[in-house]
């Protein structure tokens, strides 16, 4: 078999803006009352081979349900796309791992598709763009190393052939309410009539559960939230020293996400040389790091008719830890 050409593309209005806006970020999240970091920031090459090492960790179940899952349904989903030929475009592709599932299959029952996988970390991109050239015959595939929204501009421009998308793991779970129905929106309004996207939920469970699977025995989800205040330091002239800052990790039942933050462990100011500004810390005073929400059926529901989508079908492990939910774009 042919082996087709894969590449990777650069959004350079990502590109030409991104140091600045990553320092405008900072500025802006270390400057509130209640200071913040932008998850985004931590997959740099470091932050995402710390990714892979968290979704082999014991505790933390959400890739082995999501791969289960797909291993079970690769075929009823190759049956619902098998008609036309499409655009099968992935947000956040990280390592390709659970993917190659469903691109294997697809292709073995001659499936007509391109893959496009956008994901933030040139690293993550080149790396899974190596890999299929090894090890994935007859795809058709480009990569594109640019940010949810960019890429969903990016969505807009292409051919009109019908589109899939994948937001697999729990992308939308990094969201808040008001920041998942922009995303989207903003989706929708990328797509046409009958496009569909397969989208990842972590759904509501016994909490020691949530609590255990980003409190980790061998402290990698601490040392990923913490390459935060690393790239900080090295992109951007900081001067944190990160052994004063302790991960924390716990569940806002209120709000039904998994909330983390880094805390500082004594009195401290920290210079950032790109900002040329200072910033004070107090003992024990929090910077949110990231947050995880986790749904229940009726919050889905919600979430897609109230943007524009209609359930087709939502896949289960089988102990119902996760969903991979099944959209269809609904335009009149």
């Amino acid at each position: 078999m042919r082996r087709h050409a894969k590449e990777i593309n650069y959004c350079q209005e990502f590109h030409s803006n991104y140091e600045q806006k990553f320092a405008d970020d900072v500025e802006k999240g270390l400057s509130s009352q209640s200071k913040y970091l932008a998850c985004k920031y931590i997959y740099d090459e470091v932050g995402s081979d710390l990714f892979k090492k968290i979704m082999n960790l014991p505790e933390y179940y959400l890739t082995r349900c999501e791969i289960e899952i797909l291993e079970k349904e690769k075929e009823d989903l190759a049956n619902v796309f098998k008609d036309k030929s499409f655009n099968l475009i992935e947000l956040g592709a990280g390592d390709g791992k659970k993917t190659k599932i469903l691109l294997n299959h697809f292709l073995s029952k001659k499936l007509n598709f391109c893959y496009t996988p956008i994901d933030i970390s040139e690293s993550a991109v080149q790396e899974l763009m190596d890999n299929l050239n090894k090890n994935v015959e007859g795809l058709n595939a480009s990569g594109l190393v640019t940010e949810y929204f960019y890429g969903l501009n990016y969505l807009s421009v292409m051919d009109h052939k019908k589109k899939v998308v994948l937001f697999l793991g729990s992308n939308i779970g990094n969201m808040n309410p008001c920041e998942a129905k922009s995303f989207l929106i903003r989706l929708w309004n990328s797509l046409n009539h009958d496009d569909f996207i397969l989208i990842g939920f972590d759904i509501k469970k016994d909490i020691k559960k949530l609590i255990r699977a980003y409190n980790d025995n061998q402290d990698i989800t601490a040392e990923f939230n913490k390459n935060l205040l690393y790239r900080i330091n090295k992109e951007l002239g900081g001067e944190f020293d990160a052994d004063k800052f302790e991960y924390f990790s716990t569940y806002d039942p209120q709000d039904g996400a998994i909330k983390s933050y880094l805390i500082s462990k004594e009195r401290q100011r920290v210079y950032i040389h790109a900002i040329q500004k200072q910033f004070h810390f107090d003992a024990y005073e929090a910077i949110h790091t990231e947050s995880s929400y986790k749904y229940d059926i009726k919050d889905i529901i919600n979430l897609a008719e109230k943007n524009g989508f209609k359930i087709e079908k939502n896949y289960f492990d089988k102990k119902k830890y996760f969903t991979n939910s099944l959209w269809r774009v609904v335009k009149k």
